[in-house]
């Protein structure tokens, strides 16, 4: 019996759900979230950026960030649920994974996935769905093995 582990997420929120076959129902196993998903760009920065003077003459600029706040909260958050599945693949928890996601999310998620993990993906479904009643997530589903395809 082939055992399907599926994270559906989003910046804010990741739902992973267990079934025993594409035909049967998911049964939801756990939940996270991260609360900074909810704040304000001002409340993730601690501080304003510097301010910095031209090397030549005296006009005066401000020094960008390395990167927006908002993006490193993500990618924090996707590695956080790339540890999780590694930590669930590695107990032996899944045979195969479907990642749900929208398409920025999925791609910083996809980046984050350790390669044996990875390797364990069957099904991408580019779709922000983590709001969504279950019975939409197994609308976007395959119901057969034949359907998938492996995303690399």
């Amino acid at each position: 019996m082939t055992r399907i582990r599926i994270v559906v997420a989003d910046l804010a929120e990741a739902i992973f759900y267990d079934s025993t076959s594409l035909a049967a129902a998911p049964k939801e196993v756990a939940r996270i979230s991260d609360p900074t998903a909810h704040l304000h760009d001002r409340d993730l920065v601690t501080e304003r950026a510097g301010r910095g003077y031209e090397s030549f003459g005296k006009a005066r600029h401000s020094i960008e960030r390395e990167a927006d706040p908002r993006y490193q909260a993500s990618m924090r958050f996707a590695r956080r649920i790339a540890r999780k599945l590694d930590d669930a693949r590695r107990n032996q928890e899944f045979d195969e994974l479907i990642v749900v996601a929208g398409p920025p999310f999925l791609g910083l998620l996809r980046e984050k996935l350790s390669k044996p993990t990875s390797a364990r993906v069957v099904l991408e479904v580019h779709k922000d769905l983590v709001h969504m009643p279950l019975a939409d997530l197994r609308r976007h589903l395959p119901t057969s093995a034949g359907e998938l395809s492996r995303p690399h």
